[in-house]
């Protein structure tokens, strides 16, 4: 039963303290739409998107206006594409009309995004993965509303360096071939370890092998109503915080089962994962770099920083695991820049670096998330972030990722405007020794030795 307290409750941090549901994402299996034709795949994966998605946008407003909980996004991932399509894919050329296919279906769907243009190359590569890769660049130019993510590592499997190599390079050519719209394409790509398979969140998100034919994933965000609730505890000591946190995140989550809840049942599709995650958005006041510095840091960036983070990342899972029984996904503080005014406006006033960023990530949900740098930063120092992110996510048994944004034409200081929930970031300096040599290598760094546990 819900209470009424909870009913006023959860309408004051709708009303006044930017709660939302910021996705419903249906997660489809594409496992038995393979066919080694091209022209049947692609018909295959249109017809079962439309088939199970064409109510998802009309069910997300219903719930919106009938609970009044903003849905922000509706979205859908699916099975990562070089699994189903390396019979009828023979180039680069074949992986893009896929792309194609998956943007037609998002549209015709009414959705924002689509998630599963993926390869999963943590211990090595397919044919069809290595082509699938490749294709990114053209795929992303190409279409609207297509997502890619690759995982490059696992704390099982160790970091595969080929395709840590092969993604900077990716990167820097997504980077070109969007170049007209301040590389755009590199937003809606994410490079992983230990990538879940149930993440509802763009652009990461895959529908995993793991996962039931189709399922309904939500995923929650209120960075405004932690930091509200932690301006009534301005000077308490740890304890107080920490259960603060908890307990609000136990409310933002509750609401969450409920649209997940609803949606499923109307939908008829089998209730998936509530993710909580303190998404921020470029909205003042829906900052994730607002609650650490409520917590009493003169800026974020500051000492104590990841010690707050870990606290408050800790803390959110927490007391979202008390409300729901199928909290997943990413669960807890994420920390895009271009999406957070917060951590915006921390990099310019420089207690904010790309090194402290990626102390935080050891302890955040992600990673290096959302970050502008020079178009003219060398593809290895990018696959040198990116190993460096998996080494953390891989010894700490956690997801880390990269979505860094080399933009052409633009130097650091300057300001970039990605719109909507992408939002904006100052271009930051990346270190600008060389690590060509070390990347270059080749072959795997073997998983560390707490992976071995059968």
């Amino acid at each position: 039963m819900v209470s009424i307290l909870e009913v006023h409750e959860t309408n004051k941090m709708i009303e006044q303290e930017k709660l939302d549901v910021r996705t419903i994402t249906l997660g489809i299996s594409l496992l038995d739409c393979g066919d080694s034709n091209l022209d049947a795949l692609s018909q295959n994966i249109y017809k079962k998107i439309l088939r199970l998605a064409k109510t998802l946008v009309a069910t997300g407003k219903e719930i919106e206006l009938e609970y009044g909980i903003p849905i922000v996004n509706t979205r859908i991932s699916v099975t990562p594409i070089a699994l189903i399509a390396g019979s009828a894919c023979r180039s680069e050329g074949d992986f893009v009309s896929i792309a194609r296919t998956l943007d037609l279906a998002a549209r015709d769907t009414g959705v924002n995004f689509i998630g599963g243009y993926s390869a999963l190359v943590s211990k090595g590569m397919t044919p069809a993965d290595e082509t699938l890769i490749r294709s990114i660049p053209l795929a992303l130019s190409s279409t609207e509303r297509v997502c890619c993510s690759v995982n490059i590592g696992s704390t099982k499997t160790g970091i595969n360096m080929d395709a840590v190599l092969l993604m900077g390079t990716i990167i820097k050519e997504t980077a070109s071939a969007t170049r007209e719209n301040n590389s755009l394409g590199c937003a809606k790509l994410v490079v992983f370890c230990n990538a879940p398979d149930d993440n509802p969140f763009m652009a990461g998100a895959f529908h995993g092998v793991s996962e039931a034919d189709a399922v309904i994933n939500v995923g929650v965000s209120g960075p405004g109503v932690i930091r509200h609730a932690l301006e009534a505890v301005r000077g308490e000591n740890f304890e107080t915080l920490c259960e603060t946190v908890k307990r609000t995140a136990f409310k933002v989550t509750r609401a969450g089962q409920l649209v997940a809840q609803v949606a499923s049942e109307r939908l008829g599709i089998p209730f998936g994962i509530v993710d909580l995650s303190l998404a921020p958005t470029p909205v003042v006041g829906d900052s994730v770099a607002g609650i650490l510095e409520e917590m009493g840091l003169e800026s974020v960036g500051a000492p104590g920083t990841t010690a707050a983070l870990a606290l408050l990342n800790d803390h959110v899972k927490k007391g979202g695991i008390m409300a729901s029984s199928f909290v997943g996904g990413l669960s807890g503080a994420f920390i895009p820049v271009s999406e957070d005014q917060g951590m915006i406006d921390a990099v310019l006033r420089g207690s904010l670096t790309l090194e402290k960023l990626e102390a935080m990530t050891s302890v955040s949900s992600v990673g290096l998330d959302m970050i502008a740098i020079p178009g003219d930063t060398p593809a290895s120092t990018i696959s040198g972030i990116i190993a460096d992110e998996a080494a953390i996510g891989m010894i700490n048994q956690k997801t880390t990722a990269v979505r860094l944004i080399p933009v052409m034409d633009k130097n650091v200081g300057e300001m970039v405007e990605f719109g909507g929930l992408l939002g904006h970031a100052p271009v930051q300096q990346v270190n600008t020794f060389c690590c060509s040599d070390f990347i270059s290598r080749g072959g795997r760094i073997p998983a560390p030795i707490h992976s071995f546990r059968n």
